[in-house]
């Protein structure tokens, strides 16, 4: 794992806790874009989590650096870990790759099951982003084409629990490639290409 943060003393703290953990390892950390992609490319980490907030000067400096990162290595796990929660941030991390998204004041179980969450390739959003999403955004009625099915609903609200599609078949007992297909056409309904995007989304239309 590499932490990218401006802040040493954030840095610090943030290792001290997560390396409580024995399944976490740290291999480096990085204050800048240039010397997060310096420790990417050195280290090759599973997962990077990313402040959005990089310097004073830009605000969207770690909306670029995750943009990169995950179009240079697509198999890369990025967790922005933030103190913002603007409905336009959370929906710009997704569409620049991110796996997940939780605010810097997360607890510290809560934010070890996300970064295990993101390892797995599943998605994972603090509640309380999602919810300041939700409460923001008014739904929209969907076209009865785009409508999702009592059974795509449950499944939803399995995927935004961050369960794989294996996961979630065994949970309905059904088949893992059952559960692909409903996780695609729910894909598909929400206008996205990734499972942390169709999260959000349904999140933006009161689905969740």
């Amino acid at each position: 794992m590499v932490l990218v943060d401006d802040h040493a003393i954030l840095r610090q703290g943030l290792r001290s806790v997560l390396e409580r953990d024995p399944s976490f390892r740290i291999v480096g950390e990085a204050s800048t874009a240039d010397e997060a992609l310096a420790v990417v490319a050195a280290h090759r980490p599973a997962v990077v989590v990313l402040d959005l907030k990089l310097s004073t000067n830009s605000d969207s400096e770690g909306l670029a650096l995750c943009r990169r990162l995950t179009g240079t290595y697509p198999e890369l796990a990025v967790l922005v870990l933030t103190t913002f929660l603007e409905d336009a941030l959370v929906m710009e991390a997704v569409q620049a790759g991110a796996r997940g998204y939780v605010v810097k004041d997360v607890d510290t179980t809560a934010l070890a099951n996300a970064i295990k969450a993101v390892a797995r390739g599943e998605s994972a959003f603090d509640s309380r982003s999602v919810s300041s999403v939700v409460r923001t955004l008014s739904g929209r009625r969907q076209p009865e084409a785009q409508r999702l099915t009592d059974r795509e609903l449950t499944v939803l609200r399995l995927l935004a629990q961050g369960l794989s599609n294996q996961a979630i078949g065994q949970e309905l007992f059904i088949s893992h490639t059952t559960a692909k297909f409903h996780v695609a056409n729910i894909m598909r309904k929400l206008a996205v290409s990734r499972r942390a995007e169709a999260v959000y989304a349904a999140s933006k239309r009161g689905l969740l």
